[in-house]
């Protein structure tokens, strides 16, 4: 099978192909057997045909084709302890990787994630990071899923509506059925809609503005959500997240 490009929905025009992996961009075995199914859907292959025309109309979409699903990727379904939910990928140049709020090593750090360093400093006394790349929380258990997987370059919401809703509504579904004692940081008003799928008899579902300059000083500076996941965490014999961040990504 022929490699797919950078742009193509991944999973798009062809079955999904469980053993690609990171190469192909496709899902793991362990997201394939619960979600798979949903990326052939009617609504995703007209997200797919929606991806191919923009590519073809010459605008760049955010991340690559092969980093959509990056945050999925990142975090076997078994492995999944806290879930972040972002609203869709940062629309600028090289800022999007597929992890919510995460940013590549070398790019600066964002408005709202910078806001999210100084909560963490303030709950947890820890040092600002000097990067942005969020992979070494990925790593310990974190899904750093968007909502939305992919936009326009410098148009912010572009790919809402296209299909990736049904998609990642059926991913948070998932977890919250088969999964026990996840914690659900759900900030603003979008991703708090979206802890409807969320079953809070069996999990933590923690709420706060959003992180954004525009809003974070209305509740989630002060908020303390990454101390309480962790005392969630550990009260149900789990280990602590270590919401630090190495030197070096």
């Amino acid at each position: 099978m022929a490699k797919p490009d950078d742009t193509e929905a991944p999973g798009a025009a062809a079955p999904i192909d469980a053993s690609a992996g990171r190469e192909g961009g496709r899902l793991g075995a362990s997201w394939q057997i619960r979600v798979g199914d949903q990326l052939q859907s009617e609504a995703m292959q007209a997200l797919a045909a929606f991806l191919r025309a923009e590519k073809a109309a010459g605008k760049a979409i955010h991340p690559p084709g092969r980093q959509m699903f990056a945050a999925l990727d990142a975090v076997p379904f078994e492995a999944v302890k806290v879930l972040i939910l972002g609203q869709d990928p940062y629309h600028g140049p090289g800022q999007a990787h597929g992890l919510s709020f995460s940013v590549p090593p070398g790019v600066a750090i964002p408005p709202s994630l910078l806001n999210i360093f100084k909560e963490i400093q303030r709950d947890l006394g820890l040092p600002l990071p000097r990067h942005g790349c969020l992979t070494h929380w990925a790593a310990q258990g974190v899904l750093l899923l968007n909502a939305v997987l992919s936009v326009e370059q410098g148009l912010a919401g572009s790919h809402a509506g296209r299909g990736w809703e049904g998609f990642t509504d059926a991913v948070i579904e998932t977890l919250s059925r088969e999964r026990e004692g996840l914690v659900f940081l759900l900030w603003g008003a979008y991703a708090q809609k979206k802890g409807d799928l969320v079953d809070r008899q069996r999990h933590c579902v923690l709420k706060a503005p959003h992180p954004s300059p525009l809003s974070a000083h209305r509740g989630f500076l002060g908020c303390g959500h990454f101390g309480k996941t962790n005392r969630w965490l550990q009260g149900r014999g789990a280990a602590p997240i270590d919401w630090s961040l190495p030197a070096g990504p």
